[in-house]
């Protein structure tokens, strides 16, 4: 195996993923973008909720 076939073999792998690849919709995106913010915001709730019960606990507040 050398460099110029692994070289060629990626470069026609990203010319098969940018013809297949589309561009979304206006309402395809505004709902993809509403799950990526609904998602993150449940994780920032969840990781501030654990980091406040660890401090708590920790500090001897509870």
């Amino acid at each position: 195996m050398g460099f110029l076939p692994d070289f060629k073999s990626f470069f026609a792998n990203a010319k098969h993923v940018i013809n297949i690849s589309y561009k979304p919709t206006a309402a395809h995106f505004t709902k993809t973008m509403k799950i990526v913010l609904i998602g993150t915001l449940i994780v920032g709730i969840l990781g501030f909720v654990v980091s406040s019960i660890v401090n708590l606990v920790l500090t001897g507040r509870i």
